[in-house]
């Protein structure tokens, strides 16, 4: 468990239990001993289910987990994932975080799978975005890789993306590209460089400047974007972003590119139901 990790757990605990659960600690005794069992009440994608293990562990270390079902599996309604056994008060303490951490990632790798079928066939690979719940990021990039998706960054410090914005303040395209090429060989950093295009004309200056890793191409039709692949020849990697549903998605792939990035993996995304209930 990562300290980043820990530190996670340990602000959760602080927001869910404060100065303690009085419900638990009033009609539980101390020495009452227990399981539980987690109940899949929807078909999905497991996940989280080592992030389940940590949160456990951290609070109770003598807490005994028993896994029959491994993150990334599919699971249906019914299906027991694991059974966790210990002092009773461990067990109640513990249920409700570990059940939003849980619903919310195997919420997050049940539509990411969806997704990744969908491309089934194709070369192109669904990535995830920015767009993600605050403080909870790391737990739904890695439900993205469960259900069988890509990171794209984990945050604004593993790559460079030179977005609309940043090219509008940096005074155009190749103003943005070479400002970027000259800070990483300034700062001695080895980071790729993504550039997003909105037009066409905004393509032909990334392909005169050159030196970048990929090119975003930001809501073209699937025509376009066709048009675009061909124009782009295979020398950069291609990302289609913006305007891009579950419909429409196959349709964008057929055109040949690279990856496509969804926002809806996580920024709006359905729990799986499940319950944490005493064997």
């Amino acid at each position: 468990m990562t300290k980043e990790f820990e530190q996670l757990i340990s602000l959760w605990f602080a927001e869910d239990i404060g100065d303690g659960d009085h419900t638990t600690l009033s009609c539980i005794p101390e020495t009452a001993t227990g399981k539980s069992q987690l109940i899949i009440k929807e078909d999905g994608i497991l996940a989280g289910v080592e992030v389940a293990r940590g949160i456990f562990y951290a609070f109770d270390p003598e807490l005994k987990m028993t896994v029959f079902i491994p993150d990334g599996s599919p699971v249906k309604v019914g299906d027991i994932a694991f059974v966790v056994e210990g002092k009773i008060q461990s067990l109640l303490q513990t249920e409700r975080l570990m059940l939003n951490i849980m619903q919310r990632m195997s919420g997050v790798a049940t539509r990411t799978n969806q997704y990744v079928k969908a491309l089934e066939g194709t070369k192109t690979r669904v990535l995830d975005t920015r767009k993600t719940t605050p403080g909870l990021r790391l737990l739904e990039k890695e439900a993205v890789k469960i259900g069988g998706g890509v990171n794209h960054r984990v945050g604004l410090y593993d790559m460079i993306l030179l977005k609309d914005n940043h090219v509008d303040f940096a005074g155009g395209i190749s103003n943005a590209i070479n400002r970027a090429k000259d800070y990483l060989k300034k700062k001695g950093k080895n980071l790729k460089i993504e550039i997003e295009v909105r037009s066409f004309d905004e393509l032909a200056q990334v392909m005169a400047v050159g030196g970048v890793d990929r090119i975003m191409l930001d809501n073209f039709t699937p025509e376009d974007t066709c048009k675009a692949v061909e124009i782009i020849g295979g020398k950069y990697e291609i990302e289609s972003s913006g305007g891009i549903t579950f419909d429409t998605l196959k349709t964008y792939a057929s055109c040949g590119v690279d990856f496509i990035s969804v926002g809806a993996l996580t920024h709006s995304v359905k729990s799986l139901d499940m319950s944490f209930k005493a064997v």
